[in-house]
């Protein structure tokens, strides 16, 4: 071949590379990484976004649990997966911004790590008082029955240093007393606890307390949120009782560091839409929240102002882990 030809051989290869598009995305199954176990409020939002979201892809969109550790392991698994848009992760609150300052040896860096796509929402809490103590049905009653010993009354949450068990130190320490923490492993589970009078008191999301209270063997005793939440019209607030705490749950969602800018977009905007579904605002409403849709940009500054008021708080209750 002479040298002519393969200049134009190599001419015309250059210019069918130049001319190849780029690979479509989504090309396969995405999947959703919750950090927390079948039942609880994180995989609830999950597979109510899952639907609609797959629905704006073209591709099924799938939930993978992995719990443990706060919501770790399942972070740590997210982080580690190919920056290709295919594997998104559920972070909220606990993992984002708590764990930073909670676990001595955390496997991942909230920061480093992923990659901001949206805001999902903010959860108000409730603390609900289960049927152990079928004689409490206020607030004070309930701090009343604490001040004699620090054992004297029980309550759950999902982990060390997770959203409820934070709230819940900041809200004992105003009111001077004390209650023995009771760990669990998810929501779920700490559900299945106080409807089985194996703890005393649970602050866990409007919706998950609403469903423990319909048969009236559970009570909810106070809300920490700013006002009144629907779901528990005349219910108040602990900032009426003295503790100024509106402490919630946030849930967003990320992909792995280094997911290339446009397909960060894409999802965003998917995610977006997929949030103005009939059926995922429905599960919000369910939940006594509104879906809150964002740019990439606002939730890595959100982020960043709860990880200052958040660190105060762990520092404070001294709940450190390894």
């Amino acid at each position: 071949m002479s040298n002519q030809s393969r200049r134009a051989l190599l001419g015309a290869s250059s210019l069918m590379v130049i001319a190849a598009p780029a690979l479509a995305f989504p090309d396969r199954t995405l999947r959703i990484i919750s950090g927390y176990p079948p039942g609880g409020l994180n995989d609830i939002i999950a597979r109510a976004l899952s639907q609609p979201l797959t629905a704006e892809l073209g591709q099924s969109v799938v939930i993978e649990n992995r719990a443990g550790a706060g919501g770790s392991v399942g972070a740590a698994a997210a982080a580690r997966a190919a920056p290709d848009g295919h594997t998104l992760w559920m972070g909220i609150v606990d993992t984002q911004a708590i764990n930073p300052f909670a676990y001595r040896n955390l496997q991942y860096d909230p920061d480093r790590d992923f990659a901001p796509i949206s805001l999902i929402g903010r959860f108000p809490f409730a603390l609900v008082v289960g049927p152990s103590r079928p004689n409490i049905r206020t607030f004070p009653q309930l701090m009343d029955a604490a001040r004699p010993s620090p054992d004297a009354v029980t309550y759950a949450s999902w982990g060390v240093a997770s959203t409820p068990h934070l709230a819940m130190e900041r809200i004992l320490a105003q009111q001077g007393v004390r209650m023995l923490h009771v760990p669990f492993t998810g929501q779920a589970p700490a559900m299945q606890a106080i409807l089985a009078g194996q703890v005393d008191c649970f602050p866990l999301p409007a919706g998950g307390a609403e469903s423990l209270t319909r048969d009236g063997r559970t009570r909810a005793v106070a809300v920490l949120a700013p006002a009144e939440v629907q779901l528990f019209p005349g219910v108040p607030t602990v900032k009426s009782f003295g503790a100024p705490l509106d402490s919630g749950l946030w849930k967003a969602i990320y992909a792995p560091a280094r997911t290339p800018a446009p397909i960060i977009a894409q999802l965003n905007a998917a995610i977006r839409k997929a949030m103005t579904s009939p059926q995922f605002i429905e599960v919000f409403r369910q939940q006594g929240a509104v879906p809150e849709p964002s740019t990439p940009e606002y939730l890595a500054e959100f982020q960043r102002t709860e990880r200052v008021a958040w660190g105060e708080v762990v520092r404070s209750s001294n709940a450190l882990l390894d």
